[in-house]
């Protein structure tokens, strides 16, 4: 359905010396002053619906709700949404790659071209393989850890490999590369894209929490799920909750020796107490001149831990230089200026600035930012410098919760002897076991990297050392940092005390630390220490970073090699020395801490543009590893039927030309039966394969031996992997078990007790429908595209909830599963339903008689009737329904597209 934009009066020329850059809808050229009222991050949303609006996916009355979002926003109303591009990275990257492998099957079997199955908008899939540090302290660290990767994950690799080359509209970036929100701010962002000479707002969706990042550069970005990533791919709109907006006013400028990190630490304390759950968060003020770019990149990347969708920076001069020192072009430069400015979406802090309006208001004064870490299990706890020693003791003190670990008194001075090495060696409680600079939130900032090197190169000139056992990682988010640190010439100091370079990806930041030296380990359980790591990562919820290390604390690289050198976190840096020197003089933080003048000098003399172009020109030619990968060279993909990580899904088998409309539910058992607060992570299969469960015994069978089993993640290419992994959580509670806690369910017909997966397989050989029956906010948490792809591929037809989570709900949708919601004051309680009965749900056959949200009644076989509401909310969803799902929807339409 491609209808004429109401909007082409709008589309103007942008012109440039000599020629024009090309056409936008112009913003200014509605004439409506609500527009310059709103803030930046709204005004994405609005050019992108008016420059989609066909009348079907997005309206006219999309646009004026975005247009009107001063009244509109307080009362939560949906609008669509068309990101310009999806970010991918390697662990979701591999199901979309499969889904769209399998539509190009599905394609060629209805005569279609299945050549024009290709992403419609651009698709960037950065394989940032999470780097486990299994090789640390040693000047080949990057090889050994490389190596052991490939062998690891060479399927999904290849797999990935052989997309890149058969798909169009599709970067892959090989592994070893970075990290994918690095890469994305120093490489793939856009800025501003020029399409066939249609300039618009670059906006990205990507499968990761952090894709935040990219908000620093004026790109609007946040994490979803994968069948909404998948959507986004195939031009399908998203839907979203027009969000509120705070408005976070910066002034003044941070003091001498405060870093960015700090200031980030403060800004997610202040945001979390505010609440922005749901919310963006947009920064502007007269501060904002003293953030550079990669400032506003750390602060952005935190999105997810203070709870906003964004953290967003609109693009100023400060953008435009960032721009020149990572390489773009002057004319790319010079287009994103002009566009941006011809549509008002440029900030030029030499004019006065219009009043914006926001949701809500917050402002900090950047030289109240003092120095700080936070933890010891939370990223939002936040610690002054200078209170540090007090609050460890304290925690010590305190019963266990986020900030205790009840040590008692006479046990806190225990000293644990043990021999490292064959030397004598002693560690307390709060002693550091790994320090590691690692994940892109800090990574990305020269500032904070070579403000590590220049603590680093103070320490070593110093005779301070870092004791062995502490386990020291380096793990830049891109190549760039290793040329501007031996620019430098600094990385020298760094690998003195071990911070060795071991790979470029996430590394202990998500939970990839490897293993601690035996003798320590043995030390910390044996004497039950509450042992410490300090990293300058985004997250250290307990059991994340390592199961050993108790306490874990977030800090700046210069913090993180501070503490290393100290060897504890139970020091008070401005009174206590960090260690003794070659002379037998006592060595203080004071003494190592480089000046904000002497940081800037050495960022100045060594961050150069050169050094971007060059790992960037590089990036898609790979490395040796990667390029050996043999791959088949079809644009069909020649599915491997003994593979375990990558299966043709059965999405699209015995699929014909004609859509095969609404179905209704005719005498369904219910599969399981749930109270409230079901979340994805119960629903979704997460984390490692437990070996008594479907999934273990499906790969056994394979001949996969236990230890290879490898996580859930690395094998969601592989449906029959991840259907036996659906509701397979060992903390699943299900009425029909009558209390009992696990991954089981009822069989009804014969009340035998199996897994989920048995269960529903018998209903699926009996030819029988199921049903699922849940309490209120079915589906909350992450978004994971396997929470609505495994319960489709266990044969569930309908999910009738209290409420859902509103992206589990679309996801449902997709996935061809009908959401039912009881009326208000009603559930499966007090209706007397125990789901032991069978449940037919009536729907027209024609989709034109059904609307969206309107009363269905369910019927049980023991006589009970009650009414639902139809949870498809638009037409769109209706469509969706009517093919048998999404991926469907977006193949017939391809045929008739190209007819």
């Amino acid at each position: 359905m491609v209808n004429e934009n109401p909007f082409k009066s709008i589309l103007k020329t942008l012109e440039k010396p000599g020629g024009e850059f090309g056409k936008y809808y112009s913003l200014p050229a509605l004439n409506d002053p609500r527009i310059d009222r709103l803030p930046y991050s709204i005004k994405i949303l609005l050019e992108s619906a008016i420059r989609n609006c066909d009348e079907f996916q997005v309206k006219s009355n999309d646009v004026e709700k975005i247009i009107d979002w001063e009244n509109t926003a307080p009362k939560l109303v949906e609008i669509p949404f068309k990101p310009a591009r999806v970010l991918l990275q390697d662990f979701t990257g591999v199901p979309a790659v499969v889904d769209l492998a399998c539509m190009r099957d599905a394609m060629n079997n209805l005569g279609g071209d299945s050549n024009k199955i290709n992403p419609l908008v651009p698709v960037d899939l950065v394989i940032d393989h999470s780097v486990q540090v299994d090789v640390a302290r040693s000047e080949n660290a990057v090889q050994a850890n490389m190596e052991l990767e490939f062998q690891r994950n060479k399927e999904r690799f290849a797999f990935l490999k052989w997309g890149s080359n058969a798909f169009q509209n599709m970067l892959v970036v090989p592994p070893g590369s970075g990290i994918v929100h690095q890469v994305n701010l120093e490489y793939l962002g856009r800025v501003v894209f020029n399409t066939n000479g249609l300039l618009y707002p670059d906006s990205v969706v990507g499968t990761d929490s952090h894709t935040t990042m990219i908000d620093g550069l004026g790109v609007a970005g946040w994490g979803v799920g994968g069948i909404e990533a998948e959507a986004a791919m195939l031009g399908q709109p998203m839907s979203m909750v027009l969000p509120g907006v705070v408005g976070f006013k910066l002034s003044g400028k941070l003091r001498d020796g405060v870093t960015a990190t700090d200031l980030v630490l403060t800004v997610t304390q202040m945001l979390r107490k505010h609440g922005v759950v749901g919310k963006f968060v947009e920064f502007y003020g007269e501060g904002m001149s003293e953030l550079s770019l990669a400032d506003r990149a750390t602060i952005a990347n935190m999105s997810p831990e203070y709870g906003a969708t964004m953290g967003f920076f609109p693009v100023d001069h400060v953008t435009l230089q960032y721009l020149k020192l990572t390489g773009r072009s002057d004319e790319t430069i010079s287009m994103i200026e002009s566009y941006l400015r011809a549509n008002r979406m440029f900030v030029d802090y030499s004019e006065p600035q219009i009043e914006r309006m926001y949701s809500s208001y917050l402002a900090l004064n950047l030289e109240d930012v003092e120095p700080c870490i936070s933890g010891p299990k939370r990223p939002h706890d936040r610690v002054p410098l200078r209170e540090m020693k007090a609050d460890w003791h304290a925690c010590l003190d305190n019963r266990v919760g986020f900030k205790g670990f009840a040590i008692p008194k006479e046990s806190q001075s225990k000293v644990a002897e043990f021999s490292f090495r064959g030397t004598p060696a002693q560690l307390r409680h709060g002693d550091v076991v790994i320090a590691a600079i690692t994940s892109c939130t800090n990574t990305s900032n020269p500032s904070v990297m070579l403000g590590a090197a220049l603590v680093a190169k103070k320490a070593c000139e110093l005779g301070l050392e870092v004791k062995p056992w502490i386990k020291t990682s380096l793990a830049p988010g891109s190549g760039v940092v290793t040329k501007y640190l031996e620019k430098s010439g600094l990385q020298k100091y760094l690998n003195q005390l071990g911070f060795h370079i071991v790979g470029y990806g996430c590394t202990t930041c998500i939970g990839n630390s490897g293993d601690i030296d035996e003798a320590v380990a043995s030390a910390i359980t044996e004497n039950d220490l509450v042992a410490a790591a300090v990293l300058s990562g985004n997250r250290n919820f307990e059991g994340r970073v390592h199961p050993l290390t108790r306490a874990n604390y977030l800090a700046s690289p210069p913090l993180v090699v501070a503490y290393a050198l100290a060897g504890t976190v139970g020091i008070d840096f401005e009174t206590e020395p960090i260690g003794v020197g070659k002379d037998g003089k006592k060595i203080f933080f004071r003494d190592i801490w480089p000046s904000n003048d002497e940081v800037a000098q050495v960022v100045h003399s060594s961050v150069l543009p050169d050094m971007f172009k060059a790992t960037y020109q590089a990036i898609t030619k790979g490395n040796p590893m990667w390029n050996q990968l043999s791959v088949p060279s079809g644009t069909l993909y020649a599915w491997d039927s003994k593979s375990t990580y990558i299966h043709e899904p059965p999405y699209f088998k015995s699929m014909t030309m004609s859509p095969p409309g609404p179905h209704g539910v005719k005498d369904a058992y219910c599969l399981l039966n749930f109270g409230d607060s079901i979340t994805t992570d119960h629903i979704s299969p997460a984390g490692s394969i437990h070996k008594d469960s479907p999934a273990a015994r499906y790969l056994m069978e394979r001949g996969v031996d236990r230890r290879d089993f490898n996580s859930y993640g690395s094998r969601r290419g592989n449906d029959e992997v991840m259907a036996r992994g659906t509701f397979a959580n060992i903390r699943l509670v299900n009425k029909l078990l009558g209390g009992e806690v696990g991954p089981k369910t009822i069989h009804i017909s014969t009340g035998e007790k199996l897994s989920v997966f048995d269960v529903a397989m018998r209903y699926k050989s009996e030819g029988r429908d199921t049903v699922i029956l849940a309490g209120a906010e079915y589906g909350s948490g992450s978004s994971r595209d396997w929470a609505a792809k495994g319960p489709m591929l266990l044969g569930v037809k309908a999910v009738i909830a209290k409420s859902f989570e509103r992206i589990h709900r679309s996801n449902l949708v997709g996935m061809g599963i009908i959401p039912l919601c009881f009326k208000p004051g009603e559930d499966a309680e007090t209706l007397g339903l125990t789901g032991h009965e069978c449940y037919s749900i009536d729907l027209p056959s024609n989709v034109s008689e059904i609307r969206p949200g309107q009363d269905v009644t369910v019927v049980t076989d023991n006589g009970k009737s009650f009414t639902c509401t139809l949870r498809f909310d638009t037409e769109v969803e209706l469509a969706y329904f009517d093919h048998g799902g999404i991926l469907q929807y977006a193949i017939r339409n391809l045929i008739h597209t190209n007819h």
